[in-house]
């Protein structure tokens, strides 16, 4: 450890929940209420908790093995250098293209809202990837990262959606969280998969391990408390919601829902501040994601290995990455919808999450974690994922179909490029020394 190190817990935990908070409940929450019902708070429980399973494994690993990587470098040490390590390095860098899609789809919804036209399934697709082209813009010039800010933007969006949720608990209508009004419990399960896409982003802090302060304690502590924090803001923000409108009320502002939300008891200037707040939300995600992870997972499928000394500001050292990723997330923005999108990047980041956890059983030895718990995460990640792809065969084999596809094409072409440029992994943390 260093006299550089200098991120402590709150500013690590601000990534976890900066990455979580805002893009994901704003973009998909109506999409959920259609399936959950007025259940939907309790598939943000579901989808949590094994959220929280999943990140035992990250903070074991991230501490064992610290590094920029991330989840990548937790691969390579399990399974080593092969086609796989490499196929679900792709399919991490995929995940990411689909998030970036949902966020730019929530981003188009709730400006929408604020600027009424007259046909919102083609203005939809623009104002999407108007948003992509703006922040690809911003990324080519080279703005800076602004992680000394994080603290202070998160707190924003944090502020407002607690805000939201407890001004709101005052106005609920009771009859509208009636148990007896839930739906199935496979509609519940089925929503959980669907909402699990909004905890993607607690892994992004294992990727700021090398800069912690006393990374042994911060990084496991920041992982759970970010976790924990979400949960509670998603449960929060879920009955507020539920309590505040009626499902088909929901049903039909599914797009713009929580700032539908805020209008019974905040009015018109409630409706307002409530998508400003979402168009500030899905911006910094695009923009984070865009300037941070997809491009670390682009530059390890190329190179094979971070840079020696990573910087935030990496695209500089390859900028066809950025064109690349952007015009790949253009495509599935003008390609499929609002709910095929976020299944898709549901189910690779449960592919990602059964990945990490089958590699820290044979790195057990190493991180001295408890191997009950890992097969708890494990296990229950496979569950989760054959619960998405079962409701997707009931309700749309086209979307089950695409990610076939990109799960199939993900290991093509690491095969391909493999045997094209020679390009092995390589891992790159602090020579393997554990943080003590």
């Amino acid at each position: 450890m260093t006299e550089s190190k200098s991120m402590g817990l709150w500013s690590a935990t601000s990534i976890g929940v900066g990455a979580m908070v805002g893009a994901g409940i704003f973009s998909i929450f109506g999409t959920a209420t259609q399936i959950s019902g007025n259940a939907v708070y309790i598939s943000f429980i579901i989808a949590g908790a094994i959220a929280l399973l999943s990140t035992y494994s990250y903070a074991k690993l991230g501490v064992r093995y610290p590094s920029a990587g991330g989840p990548v470098e937790f691969l390579i040490h399990g399974f080593g250098d092969r086609i796989l390590t490499g196929a679900l390095n792709l399919l991490l860098w995929t995940g990411y293209i689909f998030g970036l899609a949902l966020y730019a789809k929530g981003f188009a919804l709730y400006a929408l809202t604020l600027v009424p036209v007259a046909s919102t399934g083609l203005w939809t697709n623009i104002f999407a990837t108007s948003i992509i082209v703006i922040f690809t813009a911003v990324n080519f010039i080279g703005a800076k990262a602004v992680g000394k800010s994080e603290l202070f933007i998160v707190s924003i969006k944090v502020g407002i959606l607690l805000l939201f949720a407890v001004s709101g608990l005052f106005f609920i209508e009771p009859s509208n969280l009636s148990i007896s009004e839930f739906p199935s419990t496979s509609n519940i399960l089925f929503g959980a998969g669907i909402v699990f896409l909004a905890y993607q982003g607690f892994g992004l802090i294992t990727n700021a391990a090398e800069d912690m302060v006393d990374p042994k304690k911060t990084l496991p502590r920041a992982l759970y408390l970010s976790v924990i924090i979400v949960i509670c803001i998603y449960v929060l923000v879920s009955i507020t919601v539920i309590g505040n409108l009626s499902i088909s009320t929901i049903s039909t502002a599914k797009d713009y829902a929580l700032a539908a939300a805020a209008q019974p008891f905040l009015g018109n200037s409630g409706f307002t501040i409530m998508a400003i707040a979402a168009l500030f939300s899905t911006s910094s995600a695009i923009n984070a994601s865009l300037y941070g992870g997809a491009n670390v997972s682009y530059l390890i499928a190329k190179e094979g290995e971070l840079p020696a000394f990573f910087e935030r500001k990496v695209w500089n050292r390859s900028t066809e990455g950025l064109f690349i990723t952007s015009g790949l997330v253009i495509l599935c923005i003008n390609l499929l919808n609002l709910e095929g999108i976020s299944m898709i990047a549901s189910a690779s980041l449960l592919v990602i999450y059964v990945a990490v956890n089958a590699s820290h059983l044979r790195l057990v030895a190493e991180t001295g974690a408890k191997r009950y718990l890992i097969w708890a995460s494990l296990l229950s990640s496979i569950v989760f994922f054959v619960i998405l792809v079962y409701y997707e065969i009931l309700n749309s084999i086209t979307t089950l179909v695409v990610f076939a596809f990109v799960l199939a094409l993900c290991f093509i072409v690491e095969w391909a490029y493999r045997n094209y440029s020679s390009r092995i992994l390589k891992t790159r943390t602090n020579g393997g020394k554990t943080y003590e």
